[in-house]
């Protein structure tokens, strides 16, 4: 089935860029090792144990870990059982490129419990510079450690696509290529219910996160959902950039004090994402300066590099697209506009969280979604605020434990 092309975009899991020291994280070595065996189940789909954590470990990652990664302080609840760890490997097309076949990758987490009947919670990640540091690669992804140890630990079955491109695919990134994304997470949903059938557990309600890019694309996800009748129980996103004309041409001509110099990574990732995947040759040559432009290349490409991270925009884009008007009629912006991840008649309850001091996120480019439905007349989206002290990653961390609480909630009912 092919879906409907959205965009995306996001920044996580930066921490070099940022600036900043290596997270103290749950590390391969410290998940408990098994011996990785290929399971086949339905259509091609197939899955191997890659790792588990015990209770004690899970609360470290609770108590210390997330804390450390996030930046402030967060009382989650804390895990109650073991959780095992498997990579799904499945089946899938590239809408983009005439649905041309490809494989992906992503994680399933569930929880060691007597139970036969599971909520399911469907994790977006945000933007990642590493190929590995996406959910199937659990000890390199530190949000995707806390989803696990705050919903899996509890109850939760956790799932996570990869993203083409990313994970153990052999794709070029395919960053805010919204119908590849939309495409990787239905089918990443499909394969998680063969595993789970094959494990002799079935899914209860669906559940949808995702943070800063991954927001995004939860967003994009839950519109195909609905549109093929798939029931959703809640939604919560964090830091979620839904327009993406409204954040990069406030980047380009609205720039503030607070702005990340990472959020560069946002131009030079979907530049090429855009010209690989749309078929576009020379996109990202007119966008970046003949000076940067092999530096913009390494990054995409995840190639070594010992240049200085490219902060500057003005070095990294040529000046013409700091013409609101020239931006306007070039391709880039053609395709960049595609991102506008609200534009539909919602239907499921989402509750958007976003922090005040948000260093690439602006708060009414955060609350434009639940504006936008509220001027159709719907309440179904909420636009909440994580606290004053909450930037990109504060956000996350916040709300995190938020969404389980209102998910916990309604799963009483």
């Amino acid at each position: 089935m092919k879906f409907a092309p959205y965009l995306v975009l996001s920044l996580s899991g930066m921490m070099l860029l940022a600036g900043l020291a290596p997270l103290p994280t749950a590390r391969h070595e410290d998940a408990q090792k098994v011996p990785a065996v290929a399971v086949p189940v339905a259509s091609g789909v197939q899955y191997e144990l890659i790792g588990r954590y015990d209770v004690d470990q899970l609360n470290q990652i609770l108590t210390k870990a997330t804390p450390a990664f996030t930046g402030l302080p967060v009382t989650y609840t804390p895990a109650r059982n073991a959780v095992k760890m498997y990579r799904v490997t499945y089946p899938s097309v590239i809408p983009e490129r005439n649905n041309r076949p490809t494989i992906a990758s992503g994680l399933i987490a569930i929880p060691e419990t007597a139970d036969k009947s599971m909520p399911m919670v469907s994790y977006q990640h945000g933007t990642v510079m590493e190929k590995h540091a996406v959910p199937s690669f659990p000890e390199e992804s530190p949000e995707t450690q806390l989803m696990i140890a705050q919903f899996a630990g509890q109850g939760y079955v956790v799932i996570g696509a990869d993203y083409f491109g990313m994970g153990t695919s052999t794709e070029k990134d395919g960053y805010m290529v919204i119908g590849s994304q939309q495409q990787a997470c239905m089918d990443m949903y499909r394969s998680s219910l063969a595993v789970m059938a094959k494990e002799g557990i079935s899914a209860k309600e669906l559940f949808l996160t995702g943070w800063s890019q991954g927001g995004v694309v939860t967003m994009c996800f839950l519109e195909v959902l609905e549109k093929n009748n798939v029931a959703v129980a809640a939604v919560g996103t964090a830091a979620a950039q839904c327009d993406g004309y409204v954040m990069l041409s406030g980047f380009l001509n609205h720039p503030r004090s607070i702005d990340a110099p990472w959020v560069s990574a946002m131009f030079i990732l979907t530049a090429f994402s855009y010209e690989e995947y749309y078929g576009v040759p020379g996109l990202a040559k007119a966008l970046f300066t003949d000076e940067q432009y092999e530096l913009a290349r390494k990054i995409y490409m995840k190639e070594p590099y010992t240049e200085p991270w490219p902060g500057d925009l003005h070095k990294l884009i040529r000046k013409e697209y700091f013409d609101p008007n020239y931006f306007a009629g070039t391709m880039y912006c053609t395709l960049i506009q595609k991102l506008h991840a609200y534009r539909w008649q919602v239907k499921s309850n989402v509750r958007m969280y976003y922090g005040d001091i948000d260093e690439c996120l602006t708060i009414g480019l955060a609350q434009l979604p639940s504006m936008y439905q509220r001027a159709l007349g719907s309440n179904t989206v909420e636009a909440i605020s994580a606290g004053p002290d909450a930037n990109h990653r504060g956000t996350y961390g916040r709300a995190a434990a938020e969404w389980k609480k209102w998910f916990d909630s309604l799963r009483a009912k």
